[in-house]
């Protein structure tokens, strides 16, 4: 069985998408998604409850948030999912195949990161993020994480810091043992419309560095959220 984590904090504006596009990709599957809210005060919860969702709380933070969601799924697959992100149609396919294959059992997939944007900013963003994921084996958790339960929990699973926890994990998973699906993950462009595509990109690729540089992801979070 597949189990779909999604961790939320005042996600309403994307969230009845996201959930929608996965309800019509799980069907009678048996799939199960499961909500990790860190505190949510907007219309978060109850989208989630009308949608059939099961709902789980902890404390805010998402590396925290995906490890609880993980923790509380009984699937043998895990997908983790940002709350603002909308799989293509084509993704169900493409992770049944990606799961019936045995070599999968110590292999990642993850989506081709897309924005919901016609800017040709967030086709150069698109291009690097794609470059980045597939060079460096980087994927950001906005492309999505499908890995089976087995090779997640070998790995150390998500650890609970605030920021860079997809980064963390991509470093234990490694370059190699990443497979990249056709379908997208399209993801609201919103943070890159309030502060800029030039300077959200740069600040992240700061934050970036100094992670590589050792810099704790707690003090990272300050910059990484600044305005």
């Amino acid at each position: 069985m597949l189990s779909i984590v999604i961790p939320t904090l005042n996600a309403a504006a994307k969230l009845a998408d996201t959930l929608d596009r996965l309800a019509l990709g799980v069907g009678e599957s048996g799939a199960e998604i499961i909500i990790v809210d860190g505190g949510s005060t907007d219309a978060s919860l109850a989208i989630a409850e009308a949608k059939g969702a099961k709902i789980i709380s902890a404390e805010r933070g998402r590396g925290g948030q995906l490890a609880a969601g993980a923790k509380a799924a009984g699937g043998d697959w895990l997908l983790f999912l940002h709350a603002d992100t909308v799989l293509s149609a084509g993704w169900p396919g493409e992770a049944e195949a990606f799961m019936a294959r045995p070599v999968s059992a110590m292999r990642a997939g993850v989506f081709r990161l897309a924005f919901d944007d016609n800017a040709p900013a967030a086709r150069r963003l698109e291009a690097v993020a794609a470059w980045r994921a597939r060079l460096l084996g980087l994927p950001y958790g906005d492309q999505g994480l499908l890995i089976g339960r087995e090779f997640y929990q070998s790995i150390g699973g998500f650890r609970a810091i605030p920021l860079m926890e997809d980064v963390d994990l991509a470093r234990r998973i490694g370059r190699r043992r990443f497979v990249y699906f056709n379908a997208r993950a399209e993801t609201s462009a919103a943070r890159y419309h309030r502060s800029g595509y030039l300077r959200r990109s740069a600040r992240n690729l700061v934050c970036l560095g100094l992670y590589f540089l050792g810099v704790k992801p707690r003090f990272l979070l300050r910059l990484y959220g600044s305005s």
